[in-house]
């Protein structure tokens, strides 16, 4: 799975936070990152359990101590991990989602994308419409907007209401 995540990781940051300086980049690299790392494993490992994620905000915001910038981008990284567990739908596995605390033992959980089979068309879909969405409602066939969106991983403030 690919569009969903990125496309709703990108919708939910916007529509919770609406801040054109937050790195919607790191967002979605976040937002991909645990099946990134679990998928070698060939199933849902750490990186799908709420203690990955609480980690890296706590290295996150212990390692950018007196650097408010590269907190606040760093931060978005964090956010997408956590959007990738909603998304996933990963607390409905407690012994996953719980881990160590409901045990060490990760079982043979296969990725929640992977296990879903066939209905990921329709999310994948509805994750594809989001990015066409977000593509003419942030102007990014601007070239001078799409610049800085890659750039910086900002939206046009003028566009952020």
């Amino acid at each position: 799975m690919f569009f969903w995540f990125v496309g709703m990781a990108f919708l939910a940051a916007w529509l919770v936070f609406r801040d054109p300086a937050l790195d919607h980049r790191l967002i979605v690299v976040g937002a991909l990152l645990p099946d990134l790392v679990d998928a070698p494993t060939g199933g849902a490992g750490v990186a799908h359990s709420l203690v990955a994620s609480v980690v890296l905000l706590a290295v996150v915001v212990v390692s950018t101590q007196g650097r408010r910038r590269l907190r606040r981008s760093l931060v978005a990284l964090a956010i997408g991990t956590f959007l990738h567990l909603v998304l996933d739908g990963i607390w409905t596995n407690r012994q996953v989602f719980l881990w160590p605390f409901a045990g060490l033992d990760l079982g043979d959980t296969p990725l929640p994308s992977v296990e879903r089979g066939w209905t990921n068309v329709p999310l994948e879909l509805a994750g594809l419409a989001v990015l066409v969405w977000a593509w003419q409602r942030f102007r990014l066939g601007e070239p001078e907007r799409r610049r800085t969106f890659l750039r910086t991983g900002h939206l046009g403030r003028d566009l952020v209401r």
